[in-house]
Parts: structure tokens; C-alpha cells; sequence
């Protein structure tokens, strides 16, 4: 026996295009809807019971917000992560730049998992190693 529920054709279209969204858009839509209703949105809260010794992972899964870290970045990538770099920070080429090549460096102290982990993509994708750490 099928529990379906059948959806409003307003609400398939909402759900098609939310799913069409990229994690920073998902990100600033979320942001949006927290100013525009004057809320904030938190995950519900979970009870897991916790193995010895996973004390450092599950704070990590606990933060919301993580720092991003350029840990290196190898001579023949610097240009493409100097890019992201810039993309990223809105820095000029001078600064962006300084910034690749001072690594280990905080790229951006706050950003919100989805957005990290977006951001450390990129980096990765570019040449860098890149840490995430929760705040």
C-alpha cells in the first residue's frame, strides 16, 4: 500500500527549480528567506550515541560555520588558484596573489558548510590543499 500524497502543481514547479540550484544560491536563498521573515533557520537537533573517541569529529559535524585554509599551493598551479583566489575574496591580483603565496593562509574566516565545502572544491580543483575548520 502506497502512503503518496499528491502535490499542488505550484508546489512541483517550487520543488524543480529549488532542486536546479547551486549550493552558494541554495546558500543566499536561505540567507534571503532568514531576512525577509526574520528568522533563523537551525538544524533539528539529533541524538546520536557518540563512539570513544569521536569527541574531535563530532564537533566538527556540530560546527555550522567553517574557516577555509589554503595549505599549499604547488608553483605550477599558482595562477589558476590565485583565480579562485580572487573569485572568491573579490581581492585584487596583487593581494590575491600575496594571499595564494603566503599559504598556510585563511581564505575566509566564516562561511556556512555548503559554501565551504563549494569553496574548497574550487580550490582543490585549481591545485591547492585546502583544510576546513569548524567555528
Amino acid at each position: 500500500m502506497s502512503t503518496e500524497t499528491k502535490t499542488s502543481p505550484k508546489l512541483e514547479k517550487l520543488v524543480k527549480e529549488l532542486s536546479e540550484l547551486t549550493v552558494l544560491e541554495m546558500a543566499e536563498l536561505k540567507t534571503a528567506l532568514e531576512d525577509t521573515w526574520g528568522v533563523e533557520a537551525a538544524a533539528a537537533p539529533v541524538a546520536i550515541a557518540a563512539a570513544p573517541g569521536a569527541a574531535a569529529e563530532e564537533a566538527e559535524e556540530e560546527a555550522t560555520d567553517f574557516e577555509i585554509t589554503i595549505t599549499e599551493v604547488p608553483a605550477d598551479k599558482k595562477i589558476a588558484v590565485i583565480k579562485i583566489v580572487r573569485e572568491i575574496t573579490g581581492l585584487g591580483l596583487k593581494e590575491a596573489k600575496e594571499m595564494s603565496e603566503s599559504a598556510p593562509k585563511v581564505i575566509k574566516d566564516k562561511a556556512p558548510k555548503a559554501e565551504a565545502d563549494e569553496i574548497k572544491g574550487k580550490l582543490e580543483a585549481a591545485g591547492a590543499k585546502v583544510t576546513l575548520k569548524g567555528v
